[in-house]
């Protein structure tokens, strides 16, 4: 998780330079980059069957062999004949890796498998705010396809580390269990989880996508500021997941997830009502803290009610969610285009709302569930 964040942030950075070395104009660059989540929801897709079918070793090794010639292809690119090939295999593997890594965290974990995700996610925060910083520092010193080739080159040790390691075996060597994952996919539950996913997802693609624009065009704060405010996002999404992994591993799933929405809900307040800098911050902070246990603590359910086919049925959430992340953002753009960038507020509120009213439907079905298993 902490190459996958590497590899994302590191990727978006060059996308300057990129349009320069390739001579890209406004349509082939938006083009080029609109591969990155097309690929990784073909990762996504995938993973899942292949890890139930064929185990771990194999999906990572692979997905690192992927990422390793999309960089290495980047580095020694002359012409853009092949550039979108060599982004599709780094976000195909990037896509594989996040979900096979969450797959495979709840596997091994007998209990607390929310906890041991959230933990999980704290590495790709790591890769993603730590990335930008030694970017920095490197940038002046050597030229981009040194760096893609460096990163490129840590991708290939890592693969080499996949095929080392000691994986859970396969859950389906005698051959894919169509069967069953047929009754899977019927599970209202997992669909419930899934849609959660669908509006977690999307709330944190437009904050990630539209605050520095909301910042700096509804309230006039300098570029430099609003991005520092996004990043602070970022750290709060990983101090409550850090804390999720720790501190309060023993806590209810009830119990967390209505202190997260508390959070949400104050922290889009304070932003929707924040006219300067430093009280949307705060704001933003907190959202980040609330937002930060919906995967782990979703997906740690998912993996939980669904252990012989996990791969499968993680696959079909994470799909769902980037689906939800996809078209959400599209969403907000035509928002903001037609009716202004203020209303981003306006459409987390509405998402919160959903949300929560998702999350006790699936609680309510998890309590009935397990008392018909009781009673039974």
């Amino acid at each position: 998780m902490l190459l996958f964040g590497i590899v994302f942030i590191t990727l978006g950075s060059i996308a300057p330079d990129l349009k320069v070395k390739l001579n890209l104009n406004e349509i082939e660059s938006g083009t080029l980059f609109s591969i990155l989540p097309f690929g990784v929801l073909v990762g996504s897709l995938l993973f899942g069957p292949v890890v139930d079918r064929f185990g771990y070793r194999i999906l990572l090794a692979t997905s690192c062999i992927f990422i390793f010639a999309g960089f290495e292809g980047i580095a020694f690119l002359s012409s853009k004949e092949f550039i979108k090939i060599w982004i599709f295999l780094i976000s195909f593997g990037g896509g594989a890796i996040n979900g096979a890594t969450n797959a495979l965290v709840s596997d091994i974990s007998d209990r607390n498998k929310s906890a041991n995700l959230s933990l999980l996610g704290v590495f790709y925060g790591i890769g993603a705010l730590g990335t930008p910083l030694i970017l920095g520092l490197l940038r002046s010193r050597f030229s981009f396809e040194k760096i893609f080739m460096a990163v490129g080159v840590l991708t290939f040790l890592v693969a080499i580390l996949f095929i080392l390691l000691t994986f859970p075996s396969p859950k389906n060597k005698e051959g894919f269990p169509l069967k069953q994952s047929i009754t899977l996919m019927k599970d209202n539950i997992l669909w419930l989880i899934a849609f959660f996913l669908f509006f977690q997802s999307g709330f944190e693609g437009i904050i990630n996508n539209w605050t520095t624009l909301f910042l700096t065009d509804h309230m006039a704060v300098e570029q430099s500021n609003a991005l520092y405010g996004l990043s602070l996002f970022v750290a709060g999404m990983m101090v409550m997941r850090l804390l999720l992994g720790s501190f309060f591993r023993s806590v209810s799933t009830e119990k967390i997830m209505t202190v997260s929405f508390i959070l949400i809900i104050t922290g889009l307040i304070i932003l929707k009502t924040s006219t300067s800098f430093f009280p949307a911050v705060a704001g933003l902070i907190l959202l980040g803290t609330g937002l930060g246990g919906g995967f782990p603590i979703m997906l740690g359910l998912v993996g939980a009610r669904f252990s012989k086919l996990s791969g499968t049925a993680f696959s079909f959430a994470l799909v769902i969610a980037l689906l939800g992340n996809t078209l959400i953002n599209y969403g907000m753009g035509i928002i903001a285009q037609n009716f202004g960038i203020q209303h981003l507020t306006s459409v987390a509120i509405i998402e919160v709302v959903i949300m929560i009213v998702i999350f006790l439907i699936i609680i309510i079905k998890i309590k009935k569930n397990n008392n018909r298993i009781k009673t039974n």
